[in-house]
């Protein structure tokens, strides 16, 4: 270690040497690391390294999950998402309920511990829906982990339903829900957000939803969302007010840094904002994790590098520079995809059991809350039927192929009780 700080700039090293110390970096400090380049960036990842080894030991770990984005019709237009439709577009769709129920049964059958739930803001949701699919999940898999809703579908069902966020969390909690995705959150940064994202969710209310599931028992995770037209200042900031929110509740199980797929985003594609970038460079997508691991470490102890982002080979080398986590299977990933991420169909556990191997550390399959299920300490393998699964794209469908097909074209409004009845394959409704 004393060899990567030689020869770099005394206040670098200096703030390198306080971390290591286990002093917490202040926001001023982390600025400072933000400018890191060539050898002084090689050093922050060391030294995220390091703090990584202490706070959470050798073993890497892993969820087997599956995503289930029930519709892409929403009523936001955010201008970094690619996966939203407007109800009148050909390509909007909407699952019913016994086919999530279905999508989640199969996971759970396939050795998956957990589904994960997100999607569009329909017009005319029914305030509670979002309530009787927890219900119905949990009746049919009542063991299967739902991680589901994030903090814009929670406001956006308690205002649909007419009640308070608190109210409303305890009526998810009541029929089963689990934990939240802390998704939504973009950078928490008000004039930020009414530029890529007018009239969505505020950090007020962002804010709110997080710490109100976290005074109930349900635990949730952070993002970020960077690599577009945000600075650095940004990311320190929207990384101290995640600290300082863990602090008061210890509700976060991790931290998810999220770089921007710009392909097929509409605020780059049709340049609808000046000045985006083509996402986040490498050595940035390493400075955030690395920074992550030394702002949040201390209190989140989990950060989890994402393969659908960065690709299997950068989520492996993030490993080095911060990360302890390697996210889930998936099996289905929308929202990436639809941007452009060459990846997000499937990564089967061995394979990410090899990935983590290679860089001689242990695997383990985690519940979602971290709870270890199984650990890897030796060589022994064991066969999932997901990595039997030749081809992901032909067994659980795409979000492209879901988009095309007319087997779930949204043409009806919600109703409560569930949602419409399955439209029948052929053109869309004329209505």
């Amino acid at each position: 270690m004393e060899a990567l700080v030689t020869g770099i700039a005394p206040e670098v090293r200096t703030i390198l040497d306080r971390a290591l110390d286990g002093a917490e970096m202040s926001p001023d400090e982390a600025l400072v690391l933000c400018g890191t380049r060539g050898r002084e960036l090689q050093a922050l990842g060391a030294v995220a390294d390091e703090l990584r080894r202490r706070q959470s030991g050798e073993i890497v770990t892993y969820v087997v999950n599956r995503n289930i984005n029930f519709t892409n019709v929403c009523i936001k237009h955010c201008t970094f998402c690619a996966f939203s439709r407007d109800h009148r577009e050909e390509e909007g769709y909407l699952l019913p309920i016994d086919e999530v129920v279905r999508r989640a049964r199969e996971a759970w059958e396939l050795g998956a511990t957990e589904v994960c739930i997100q999607a569009g803001l329909p017009p005319k949701l029914d305030g509670w829906f979002y309530v009787d699919l927890v219900r119905a999940l949990k009746k049919e898999l009542p063991d299967l982990h739902l991680h589901a809703f994030s903090p814009e579908e929670v406001l956006y069902g308690a205002t649909r339903a007419g009640v308070s966020i608190r109210e409303y969390l305890e009526a998810l909690k009541a029929a089963g829900h689990d934990t939240l995705p802390g998704t939504s959150a973009e950078i928490l940064d008000d004039d930020l957000r009414d530029l890529i994202s007018k009239g969505r969710i505020t950090t007020r209310q962002w804010i709110e939803v997080i710490t109100t599931a976290h005074s109930l028992g349900i635990h949730t995770t952070a993002t970020i969302m960077y690599g577009h037209v945000e600075t650095y200042a940004h990311w320190v900031r929207h990384m101290a007010l995640l600290r300082d929110i863990q602090k008061d509740t210890g509700g976060f199980t991790e931290f998810v840094p999220l770089s921007f797929i710009h392909q097929e985003a509409p605020m780059y594609r049709r340049k609808l904002i000046p000045g985006v970038r083509q996402g986040a460079t490498g050595a940035e997508v390493v400075k955030m994790h690395a920074l992550a691991r030394m702002m949040l470490g201390p209190t989140f102890r989990n950060i989890q590098s994402s393969w659908v982002k960065e690709g299997p080979k950068m989520a492996q080398y993030l490993l080095t520079a911060g990360a302890n986590d390697l996210g889930g299977t998936l099996i289905n990933e929308s929202i990436s995809t639809s941007a452009g991420a060459s990846f997000g169909q499937l990564v089967p556990p061995s394979e990410l059991r090899r990935m983590i191997r290679d860089l001689g550390r242990i695997p383990a399959e985690r519940a979602t809350t971290y709870k270890l299920l199984k650990v890897f300490e030796g060589l022994e393998e064991e066969v999932s039927p997901l990595d039997e699964i030749e081809d992901a794209e032909a067994r659980f469908g795409s979000y492209r192929r879901l988009a095309a097909s007319s087997q779930f074209r949204y043409s009806h409004p919600f109703v409560r009780g569930g949602v419409p009845p399955t439209p029948p394959p052929g053109p869309p409704h004329p209505g």
